[in-house]
């Protein structure tokens, strides 16, 4: 039976300046440190070449390879072997259009599971993100429908309940991320939250109640996009997006942009993630305290940095810290606590990696390490691993080893889909010492550590 041949692996390949025993051999090399030994040989290459089919175990290992050559990310998809990498069906964004849509659709969400990680390679056409962008940028609060004739009535005890039974449920995100408590969440928001805002209420106590909803959608958007679930993430955000506008929180709304804004940078959407951040500061610009400001613009410098302009990230950079310095000048919701200096060095170490400023990449990275709350372990790990690539940068190889060490030893965080991430990519950094025995170590450290986490 012919086949076509994989062009995307030949592509990949060629780009790699790696021959057919070359990438086998470093294929079974690698799988050797992971303890799985593999009988690949220059044939089996050349099999795939010619459009033969793969292991899904097989593929994640010559993805390693091929990310190691490339000093970049290559994922299973992109090898050609499951459906057409090059062109993934576009995402439509589902802006709902009015007030029942959206209840709809967030009933709907309620109802699926993060458990199950899909690909990374989400595509949300730029269309869609411009008709959702201008709908909420030149939208107005559909308005709160107060004092309904219907036999529930509520009030700000309830409203309250739902902002702690939130608080909770944010706490155990920070601490163990991966999704955890997601299918929880998702059941008390269907069958607690959800027919709340169906109810009788006085128009102060709608707004927060809307308000309070809107904190529980987007909490269930991070936790499946931190569990690997992008599509599902990606739906949650832009249906919240819209809830946000039933009471005009334009803050908050522009919160939820940087937030998709966040999505799109790390699936490699650099242009949909600068229009997303920059839509948050400017539709935000008016109604929102410098603190949202700061992040904001922080996440605007991030999308920057992630696409090489260098200038722009820094002016944006000089923005979030600009308006960080008049943070304590305004009363923030609960919300927004979170956005402390740690944050925000942070978010700026982030940026400098990404452009390869090392001085100042290691100096912001150590500084956020030593603030960073370690009740926030997620973003502590985060914030190691940016740490453990900077000092890569700079040269320092065993040092950059033991910190990204530290950051693996918190264990915890390594439910994280997006924490294991940082990690891979670490390891495909520091593949070209691992006969160094401190690399080895740590390599050993990660298997021994999600194998713990297997067992858990």
């Amino acid at each position: 039976m012919d086949r076509d041949p994989n062009v995307h692996l030949i592509s990949l390949m060629e780009e790699a300046g790696v021959s057919n025993k070359g990438l086998a051999k470093r294929m079974c090399d690698r799988a050797k440190q992971r303890g799985t030994p593999l009988g690949t040989t220059h044939v089996s290459v050349q099999r795939w070449r010619d459009g033969a089919g793969i292991k899904p175990q097989t593929a994640a290992i010559m993805a390693d390879v091929l990310s190691s050559k490339l000093s970049r990310r290559v994922t299973p998809d992109d090898l050609g072997f499951f459906g057409e990498p090059a062109l993934p069906a576009s995402q439509p964004i589902g802006y709902p259009a009015t007030v029942p849509d959206v209840l709809a659709a967030l009933d709907n969400l309620a109802q699926e599971r993060a458990e199950t990680a899909v690909p990374n390679r989400l595509v949300v056409a730029d269309a869609d993100i411009d008709s959702a962008v201008l709908s909420w940028m030149i939208s107005r609060p559909d308005g709160i429908q107060a004092d309904r004739p219907v036999h529930q009535r509520i009030g700000m005890r309830d409203v309250r309940a739902i902002r702690d039974a939130a608080s909770t449920f944010m706490q155990l995100d920070f601490k163990y991320g991966g999704g955890h408590g997601h299918r929880a969440l998702r059941h008390y928001f269907r069958h607690e939250v959800l027919p709340l805002l169906s109810a009788s209420y006085s128009e102060r106590v709608g707004t927060a109640l809307f308000s309070a909803a809107s904190e529980v959608a987007q909490l269930l958007a991070w936790t499946a996009y931190d569990a690997g679930n992008h599509r599902l993430a990606h739906r949650y955000l832009t249906s919240t997006l819209r809830l946000s506008q039933v009471n005009g929180d334009r803050m908050f709304g522009a919160r939820i942009l940087t937030n998709l804004s966040h999505q799109a940078n790390y699936l490699g959407n650099h242009a949909q993630a600068i229009q997303l951040a920059r839509a948050s500061v400017e539709g935000g610009k008016g109604q929102s305290t410098p603190r949202a400001l700061a992040i904001f613009s922080a996440h605007e410098a991030r999308a920057l940095a992630n696409a090489g302009d260098a200038r722009g990230a820094g002016r944006a950079m000089n923005e979030a810290e600009r308006y960080f310095e008049r943070a304590d000048t305004a009363e923030d919701p609960d919300w927004l606590h979170y956005v402390d200096a740690a944050e925000i060095q942070g978010e700026i170490c982030h940026c400098l990696r990404d452009l390869k400023q090392c001085r100042e990449a290691l100096d912001h990275a150590q500084r956020a390490v030593d603030s960073t709350d370690p009740q926030y372990a997620r973003t502590l790990g985060f914030c190691r691993m940016v740490l453990a690539q900077s000092q890569l940068l700079g040269g320092e190889l065993e040092a950059a080893v033991i910190t990204a060490g530290l950051a693996v030893d918190a264990g915890d965080t390594l439910q994280s889909a997006r924490f294991q991430r940082y990690v891979l990519d670490f390891q495909a950094e520091i593949s070209r010492h691992t006969s160094t025995p401190a690399v080895a170590a740590f390599n050993e450290k990660v298997r021994d550590a999600l194998a713990r986490l297997s067992d858990d």
